[in-house]
């Protein structure tokens, strides 16, 4: 199974998503510490050279492979990759279950100011803490979406190709 993890920068919902997936997080919706979120692989540190880009994060304790993507503002991309994927697993007769999770829903407006501010403005003065504030805000809604899109990864469907919005986590 592969899980990929998208937003519009993919470099901090989505990179702390990965986190929580790989355990490299503590496993529950406890509010996560500065040095925490701060810690966290890519987090605030993609650029825009890396929108569109499949972003490894490590495999998961079930042997699953976690990536992440930055999308911008572009809802093509996601239907666009999950075509692919269809038509890779029909012309090569594989069946790897894959799992697009949106994580756009959980972040607040502090993380897209932060994201502004230090990834578009290149001012980390301002923005580092606006994400690291943001952040905090949301990290139960990134860990209760994580495990929700591992436990849809686990359950059986008739597609091998799921897409989740995850509106439910705004």
């Amino acid at each position: 199974m592969i899980y990929i993890y998208n937003d519009y920068g993919g470099t901090h919902t989505t990179s702390l998503a990965a986190a929580y997936h790989l355990k490299q997080l503590p496993q529950s919706e406890q509010k996560l510490t500065t040095e925490e979120i701060l810690n966290v692989k890519y987090f605030n540190k993609l650029t825009k050279q890396d929108f569109g880009k499949l972003i490894f994060h490590g495999v998961d304790e079930e042997g699953h492979s976690v990536y992440t993507i930055g999308r911008k503002r572009n809802k093509y991309v996601v239907p666009a990759l999950k075509e692919m994927s269809l038509l890779l697993q029909e012309k090569f007769k594989f069946d790897e279950k894959i799992v697009f999770s949106n994580t756009s829903p959980t972040v607040p407006f502090l993380m897209s100011m932060g994201g502004f501010f230090s990834r578009g403005l290149k001012i980390d003065v301002i923005g580092v803490p606006l994400l690291v504030k943001g952040a905090k805000r949301c990290c139960d809604n990134i860990y209760r979406l994580v495990e929700n899109t591992k436990e849809v990864g686990r359950t059986t469907f008739a597609e091998n190709v799921i897409i989740l919005e995850n509106e439910m986590y705004k």
